[in-house]
């Protein structure tokens, strides 16, 4: 049974239609992968799911409760993390206290004076650590991280009040190709262990195709195709979008120069 249920989605700009009428679902336990040229809708769809836009129709409910209307910080209390394509951490602090302020904000501490902020669920921050592979390195300053460590960190982050749902946009963008295999095969770990469901978008595919356990395909904010994995390879619309319909995914490197668009740029 699905717990995120998401009817009729639209939005425009200007007339331009940067989504229309997107309909999904996603189970618990569930991998899906939403890919799409640049400027398919794919961000705006996020942006709508999470709250930071309002759809001009349609509905999206998590457990039965519905998203629409909510606040960001509204639907995260409900049970949604987001990660983003250009991490959002506190430069400032360390690996341990950015963790450690995720879940004061989680146990409604902020106002709280005592104890110290850095004293503050520690044993719960370092085991979200211990979860991304980043424990040893919890007393660093995010400042001095690699970006494929402050992808873990921004991670733990959103892991912090335990979400049902997790959204990721472009969680392998800037990675180089062995961090991203690492990441997504951890969140691939992640989904499974805890049970979670996790919508994310990707240029690469192939993190889409080794990690997704399903892909929705949009182009010009509507929906291509829908599928597993193998379906989807084989749809001749989706090669002729991705690909000028002059090969398929086997046959060229997804990740490759010649292969899809790796930019990474927001969409429309």
């Amino acid at each position: 049974m699905s717990f995120l249920e998401v009817r009729g989605l639209s939005k425009s700009f200007g007339g331009v239609n940067a989504v229309n009428a997107v309909s999904l679902d996603l189970k618990e336990g569930e991998l899906l992968a939403l890919i799409g040229p640049n400027g398919a809708g794919k961000t705006t769809c996020f942006n709508m799911l999470y709250g930071q836009l309002k759809p001009d129709e349609g509905s999206v409910k998590l457990n039965g409760r519905e998203l629409i209307g909510q606040t960001p910080r509204k639907i995260w209390r409900m049970g949604v993390g987001r990660t983003f394509q250009i991490t959002a951490t506190y430069a400032s602090m360390t690996v341990m206290e950015n963790v450690q302020m995720a879940l004061i904000s989680h146990h409604r501490g902020i106002f709280s004076v005592w104890p110290p902020a850095s004293r503050r669920h520690r044993p719960e921050a370092r085991a979200l650590l211990e979860l991304v592979g980043m424990e040893s390195q919890a007393e660093r300053a995010a400042s001095v991280l690699a970006y494929g460590d402050l992808k873990r960190l921004e991670l733990a982050i959103a892991l912090a009040h335990s979400p049902q749902l997790l959204l990721m946009d472009e969680p392998a963008a800037g990675m180089a190709p062995k961090e991203r295999v690492g990441l997504m095969q951890l969140t691939a770990d992640i989904v499974k262990e805890r049970n979670i469901g996790v919508l994310f978008t990707e240029h690469d595919m192939d993190v889409v195709f080794s990690h997704a356990h399903r892909v929705l395909v949009l182009n010009r904010g509507e929906i291509l195709a829908d599928g597993s994995v193998e379906e989807v390879r084989a749809n001749p619309r989706v090669q002729e979008v991705y690909l000028g319909g002059g090969s398929t995914f086997g046959e060229q490197g997804a990740g490759s120069e010649e292969g899809v668009d790796k930019e990474g740029m927001a969409d429309a």
